[in-house]
């Protein structure tokens, strides 16, 4: 494919190359059915093949069995931060929160909204959200207990699925899912916008174990309500068609790969290109704990602003693109989810390298 860059957004991020062809020969007539996915009735026996091939390969890649329904929603991760306290915390319980960054703590505000009872079950705010808490203090009368697995803006994440001795574990995966196995059993509820890490911006997958299904507060707005669209298998309304199509190509690209086991030795690889110059010098620094380091998101600081102005404007011109750090906490960040080419981050690499002679 020609003229590509180095995109190292944190979303929307970058994409297979070989999903976008594949995308490129099916975008005028889909399969020689004459017309454009984006142009197809979701009431079609055709679309009704889509979408039931990802349910089916999200079924596969994470082991659900027949114990989870799978979802393709809309409103991206943010509107399942009140999805999920308006469906699953019941007035008389209390919603746990582990306040880990900037989304765990719009998630557990949206709780509040609307009026929940809510407890912070671990947090840590106390270092500027450079660390995961390693235990959690539960609320008598628990509802769930919610994490956010992968932290964009920090760049901290989860090494193991937490134990929660029962109460329902909730995760926001939106920037780590199907980066690593993880123990499926583990959880009542996964959710995740599809930008960051398995396809475009435009469909959230929300994955829900059907014992939590009996727990759903009645009387909710329709749209507001899982089982609405668990119902009506993500079609009550016009679902998000096209990112539907293109997240469930990313995620059979990822099976065929090897799936997540496959997964997470490459992205162990491509972070350890990052991590081990953070290690080794003292021109870069990195911003988290070691041991709670993301592999999806790469947070670094230069000696100093003006170094770290210099270095994303030479990145620029170099074509890498998408290497300012949030806004909220400045610097440099590198996102590699799954579809980083290898030759992207060995070319940030040497870069890095390079630059720290010059600079130092």
């Amino acid at each position: 494919m020609q003229n590509r860059i180095h995109n190292f957004s944190a979303g929307p991020a970058v994409l297979p190359e070989e999903v976008l062809q594949e995308i490129q020969e099916e975008m005028i007539s889909y399969r020689g059915h004459g017309l454009s996915v984006m142009e197809m009735s979701h009431r079609s026996k055709v679309y009704q093949g889509i979408i039931d091939d990802a349910c089916d390969d999200v079924n596969e890649i994470l082991s659900l069995g027949n114990e989870y329904e799978v979802l393709f929603l809309q409103g991206g991760a943010s509107t399942q931060f009140y999805m999920i306290p308006l469906n699953l915390c019941a007035d008389d319980k209390v919603a746990n929160y582990v306040n880990t960054g900037a989304w765990a703590t719009k998630a557990l505000k949206e709780a509040e909204k609307i009026g929940k009872k809510i407890h912070i079950a671990a947090s840590s705010k106390d270092k500027d959200f450079t660390y995961i808490p390693k235990e959690f203090s539960i609320s008598e009368n628990a509802a769930y207990v919610h994490i956010t697995t992968n932290n964009t803006i920090r760049g901290t994440e989860y090494k193991i699925d937490p134990d929660t001795n029962g109460i329902p574990l909730i995760a926001d995966m939106s920037s780590n899912i199907m980066s690593k196995p993880i123990d499926i059993k583990k959880y009542a509820l996964i959710y995740a916008g599809a930008q960051k890490n398995i396809g475009p911006a435009g469909t959230t997958l929300v994955i829900i174990r059907k014992d939590m299904i009996d727990k759903i507060n009645p009387g909710l707005p329709t749209m507001m309500d899982y089982n609405t669209h668990i119902d009506k298998g993500s079609m009550f309304n016009t679902p998000p068609c096209f990112a539907i199509y293109v997240t469930g190509k990313v995620i059979r690209w990822i099976l065929n790969k090897g799936g997540l086991k496959a997964m997470a030795e490459i992205n162990r690889e491509k972070a350890d290109y990052i991590y081990n110059i953070l290690d080794n010098s003292d021109f870069y620094r990195g911003t988290v704990v070691k041991e709670d380091r993301s592999l999806m998101n790469i947070p670094f600081r230069l000696p100093s602003e003006e170094l770290e102005k210099k270095f994303i404007a030479e990145t620029m011109e170099m074509n890498m693109l998408n290497l300012k750090g949030h806004r909220s906490v400045g610097g440099c960040r590198a996102s590699l989810y799954n579809s980083q080419p290898m030759k992207a981050v060995q070319d940030l690499a040497q870069f890095m390298l390079d630059f720290e002679k010059k600079n130092k």
